[in-house]
């Protein structure tokens, strides 16, 4: 089998597997978090750590698909990398130091990051133009240029999307299992 097809594959899969965990982990925060505790204390205790397995995946898929894979990035997707990328340093400094302090930091890096990935996404699947941030000037890669496409909707930009938006929910757990 080629790489790029396990990657893509692997990738997508991963990438639906976090959504239903966020969908699932909102239910929970609203719904069901003073009912069962030891869910929070458990992803509280743990969220830096799956943090930086995220953002070290999310980092590593970028580099495989720009270096390896041959795909440009995009001006969203090069903005995008600038918050992410220091996600793996920080999440991995809190967690060699024990520094719980730092999710404050992790959780504006991600907020921000998911921002522009929710604009790609919208410009990506919705305005089907470019956008202001992404007009197509010299050798700048489309925004909407369509390099990975798998079960019917995971794309590059959702794929980054989704991981934003988990860094952001476990950050979420870390800060109120902190709170009690």
């Amino acid at each position: 089998m080629d790489l790029l097809f396990i990657v893509n594959k692997k990738l997508a899969i991963e990438t639906v597997l976090a959504q239903l965990f966020i969908v699932w982990a909102l239910v929970y925060l609203f719904f069901l978090r003073n009912k069962h505790r030891t869910i929070t204390d458990f992803l509280g205790k743990y969220g830096i750590a799956f943090a930086f397995l995220i953002s070290f995946t999310a980092t590593a898929g970028s580099l495989f698909y720009s270096n390896v894979a041959g795909y440009a990035p995009c001006y969203l997707c090069w903005w995008q990398r600038i918050f992410m990328y220091p996600l793996v340093i920080i999440t991995g400094l809190a967690l060699l130091k024990r520094d719980r302090r730092a999710v404050d930091y992790i959780l504006s890096l991600a907020v921000i990051g998911f921002g522009i990935s929710l604009w790609h996404n919208f410009i990506y699947y919705y305005n089907g133009g470019l956008s202001v941030f992404c007009d197509l000037g010299a050798g700048q890669v489309s925004c909407v240029k369509r390099y990975v496409f798998e079960l019917g909707y995971v794309t590059i930009p959702m794929m980054a999307l989704t991981a934003f938006a988990l860094i952001i929910t476990l950050t979420i757990f870390v800060k109120l299992k902190d709170k009690s």
